[in-house]
């Protein structure tokens, strides 16, 4: 009876063991090595990105088991023989099969899906965004190890048989480093000092010096000068110049004075946004003002105003992060996990720069010399004395940069009237245009900047229509092809309105002619502080400042809050299609943002170099960044 028990028990035993072989996992699949390669050379093409065939995505978890256009799942984890995928991958009838017209999985590939499907259809997360680690340094010792690095290449090395390098020459040593460095061979003083030099730091001094010279920063300063796409023009059809070459120099000086990378990043995308910005940090934003403006008459401004803002974004992803978002534009990313309304929320961060393809390149960065650098100063002190900060620095700012005003390449409903080469409200004699959505509350004065032929014009503003109240009627004089700024009281108005613009001039007797060109308008408030001591020599230094020919950088500016933009994302990547309005957000695989963090460009600035390390993950609350890695070379490092 003991020895039947026994036998019995024995069977079971064996049985159990049988069934576990053939019924259960030996190995755990792994997504990341095993199953995605499979749906990125097999099955994405049709079933994510634009494509979603059937309406079955691989791209997401979340899609991939989802329900279809049949009404149900394609994959049920855990049941790979109710699983269409399996099904499809499986059949025979070529019209049912999938890859469909495609060579066939093979049997091993249709083995690691089902047994993926069998564990549970467990996703992975891209390695890209995985959290950094410390790996442990092999314990190599080896003369020619310098440094922790070197034994990770030494042990890579002697796994391959592969004998290291032997250590180069002064001579070859001095010509490397210097054309590395600096870009140029090395001065014979500068060579000499080192191949006399037997000391242990005679390479780290050598390092030091060339560092120290002011070719470093020209040399790594080209090298930034590509990332940023610069040139000293315009692109497009007509190409034509644009100043723009203080950013250059300011990436010299940057990289010449060793400035912190953290800040170095901060300045070129927000700039503008810090407490109280200098003429320095306004020209950093510069970056971003290296997109193309299309300066071909008849083209549609805001497309082209797009066409930047799109630039800024995949500049910075591809210069700053290593990372082709642009694919996000038109589709969900099918490589990396990025969803493509993912993408306009954060165009969202730059969509609401003050630029709008205008030919003198709005918003720029005007620079004062000689006697005009004392006015500003004389102004400056004047309006820090005389009225509230916050007053103060809107009048300086606008001596500074001329923002905010409207361009008058906004104006539309043109009769006997027209947008002059896609940037200028022209008016004829009778002529006639409507600006949009002006806000008037509290606005008692008008500066617009315009050019004229003809003396005894008249420039009317109407409320609302070409027969509403009449607000303004403004003398146009002969400004002989020149620009010129006027200033104009205007009566108090509540609320947001339309204005409509007409034009009459009786000594022009050719409809064809156009009798005056807008470039720009500005609402706002009379010069503050009249009565006070020395308001008139503020004043006059103030609209003497306005009308000074300066040098002029084009630089990025926030709209304010009667300008902002609304972000929508565009149906597979068409502006002229647009879907859900979005807010600025950062994709959801990466760091969020702090939660303190303005949601503009320096928000966005901040969570570029913040130091943080991990943060919960959204899918499975394990730790998770988006990681970055540079050599930015420095003295100190």
């Amino acid at each position: 009876m003991k020895s039947r028990a026994l036998l019995i028990g024995f069977a079971l035993i064996l049985t159990t063991l049988l069934v576990s072989y053939l019924y259960w996992p030996s190995d755990k699949i792994d997504y990341n090595t095993q199953v995605k390669p499979i749906f990125n050379k097999k099955c994405i093409a049709c079933h994510g990105g634009v494509k979603q065939k059937a309406g079955f995505s691989l791209l997401f978890r979340e899609e991939a088991l989802g329900n279809t256009e049949s009404g149900r799942p394609a994959i049920i984890p855990g049941n790979p023989d109710e699983s269409e995928l399996i099904r499809r991958i499986t059949e025979t009838d070529p019209e049912e099969r999938m890859p469909y017209k495609h060579e066939p999985l093979s049997k091993g590939e249709i083995e690691i899906l089902t047994q993926w499907i069998k564990q549970g259809a467990e996703w992975g997360e891209h390695w890209a965004y995985l959290s950094v680690k410390d790996e442990p340094v092999p314990g190599i010792t080896n003369q020619w190890i310098r440094n922790d690095i070197d034994n990770f290449i030494l042990n890579k090395l002697q796994a391959e048989k592969i004998q290291p390098s032997s250590q180069a020459d002064k001579p070859t040593l001095v010509r490397r480093v210097s054309l590395d460095l600096t870009g140029l061979p090395p001065e014979k003083s500068v060579a000499s000092k080192f191949l006399n030099d037997t000391s242990d730091l005679a390479y780290e001094n050598l390092v030091n010096e060339l560092l120290a010279s002011p070719t470093y920063g020209e040399r790594w300063t080209s090298l930034w000068m590509d990332l940023a796409r610069y040139a000293d023009t315009r692109g497009y059809e007509a190409d034509r110049s644009r100043t723009i070459w203080k950013y250059r120099d300011w990436l010299i000086k940057a990289f010449n004075d060793d400035k912190p990378y953290n800040e170095f990043l901060e300045e070129q995308m927000a700039g503008d946004l810090m407490p109280n910005p200098d003429d320095a940090k306004y020209i950093a934003t510069a970056f971003h003002r290296n997109t193309m403006t299309n300066d071909e008459g008849g083209t549609e401004n805001e497309e082209f105003r797009t066409a930047a803002v799109l630039d800024r974004v995949n500049t910075t992803w591809s210069a700053l992060m290593g990372t082709t978002f642009n694919c996000v534009q038109c589709h969900s990313h099918p490589y990396d996990p990025f969803k493509h309304e993912e993408y306009y929320k954060f165009v969202a961060f730059f969509n609401n720069t003050r630029d709008e393809d205008t030919q003198a390149e709005y918003p720029v960065l005007r620079q004062y010399s000689g006697t005009d650098s004392l006015k500003l100063l004389q102004v400056k002190d004047w309006l820090t004395k005389n009225i509230s900060p916050e007053k103060g620095n809107e009048y300086y700012t606008f001596l500074k940069t001329w923002q905010p005003t409207i361009n008058s390449l906004l104006c539309d409903e043109f009769k006997n009237a027209a947008l002059i080469s896609s940037w200028h409200a022209g008016l004829r004699n009778q002529g006639s245009c409507r600006l949009q959505n002006v806000t008037l509350d509290n606005r008692n004065q008008l500066m617009v900047r315009y050019t004229s032929q003809y003396e005894g014009g008249q420039w009317s503003i109407y409320l609302d229509s070409l027969n509403g109240r009449l607000l303004k009627t403004i003398p146009i004089s002969n400004t002989k092809n020149e620009w010129k700024i006027l200033t104009t009281d205007l009566p108090l108005v509540s609320g947001t309105r339309n204005l409509y613009f007409k034009y009459y001039n009786p000594s022009i007797k050719s409809l064809d002619e156009t009798g005056v060109m807008f470039e720009w308008f500005q609402f706002g408030q009379n010069f503050p502080g009249k009565g006070k001591t020395d308001f008139d020599v503020a004043y006059k230094n103030f609209n003497e400042l306005m009308y000074s020919k300066v040098e002029a950088t084009p630089i990025l500016i926030e709209n304010n809050q009667e300008q902002l933009r609304a972000t929508h994302v565009f149906e597979r990547g068409n502006g002229l299609v647009k879907g859900d309005e979005v807010t600025p957000e950062v994709p959801q695989i990466m760091n969020p943002m702090d939660i303190s963090a303005p949601k503009n460009r320096l928000g966005l600035a901040m969570w570029l170099t913040d130091k943080k390390k991990s943060t919960g993950c959204p899918h499975h609350g394990e730790p998770i960044v988006g990681t970055i890695i540079w050599i930015w070379v420095s003295r100190d490092s």
